[in-house]
């Protein structure tokens, strides 16, 4: 009886959406998360009489034919790209990204990652970094004897002094951004990284070609629209219980078959 294996991978798909919406709700409140959706598709089809093929001697053909599914599978689990809400701190390293776009942060190991988290830090020797301790990019250095900091909207960090009348210039900060944005890596810690299907990372100044840009003071919250994750949570949950409901009528057929005399 296939309904057991049918069902089976509609229980297994059902607890892989919940997964997926728990970890939405659990990120509701972490700086620039994006939620998730998990997509599928069908199994392969049994071919028991295949559509136009010859049902009698005089030529006729099944207009339909005869086709079993035999299940349900993960097809993927789709970033869902979106504008967060922006939430005032007053943090000076604080900045939020309006509109479209990245910032570059060089891992331990040397390599390229990605992240909409613009909760800066400063390091032990000045450097501007995440709150994992990882710099971002370009290397922007804060002198220790700098009173105030100002990042404008195009991505310039201006410096007070206090034997000084006039800022002094920094460094540029720049934005990322990708052909497919919905393809980048996810590494964990509000990272991601490039990949094949992402496309390669156009970098530049914010507020130009496209890249959104910065707001100093501000972060920007997770996009998980709440409401929706629970509704979502559950259809999953109904739909789990109405596979679980195939095998037991299956099961109570097998058994009626049993106990055939």
């Amino acid at each position: 009886m296939r309904a057991l294996q049918i069902a089976a991978t509609g229980m297994a798909a059902q607890q892989m959406k919940v997964d997926v919406v728990s970890n939405n709700l659990a990120n509701m409140s972490t700086t620039g998360y994006s939620p998730r959706r998990a997509d599928f598709a069908d199994l392969s089809y049994q071919q028991m009489s295949r559509p136009g093929s010859v049902s009698a001697s005089d030529g006729s053909m099944l207009p339909t034919g005869i086709q079993i599914g035999l299940g349900v599978r993960p097809a993927a689990v789709t970033i869902i790209p979106g504008q967060g809400s922006l939430d005032a701190t007053g943090g000076d390293l604080d900045v939020a990204i309006d509109g479209n776009g990245y910032l570059e942060v060089t891992l331990p190991n040397g390599t390229t990652a990605y992240t909409r988290d613009g909760a800066l830090k400063r390091s032990a020797d000045g450097q501007i970094v995440t709150s994992d301790g990882f710099p971002v990019v370009p290397g922007i250095t804060i002198p220790t004897d700098a009173r105030g900091l100002t990042i404008s909207p195009t991505g310039e960090v201006w410096a007070d002094f206090a034997d000084r009348v006039d800022p002094e210039l920094l460094g540029q900060l720049t934005l990322s951004s990708f052909a497919n944005e919905k393809g980048l890596e996810a590494l964990g810690s509000n990272l991601f990284a490039e990949s094949p299907a992402s496309g390669a990372a156009f970098s530049g100044q914010p507020g130009l070609d496209g890249l959104g840009t910065l707001r100093q003071g501000y972060l920007e919250a997770s996009s998980v629209d709440a409401v929706r994750e629970v509704t979502e949570l559950i259809k999953a949950q109904r739909g789990y219980e109405l596979n679980a409901k195939v095998i037991t009528a299956a099961d109570q057929m097998l058994a009626a078959t049993t106990q055939v005399r």
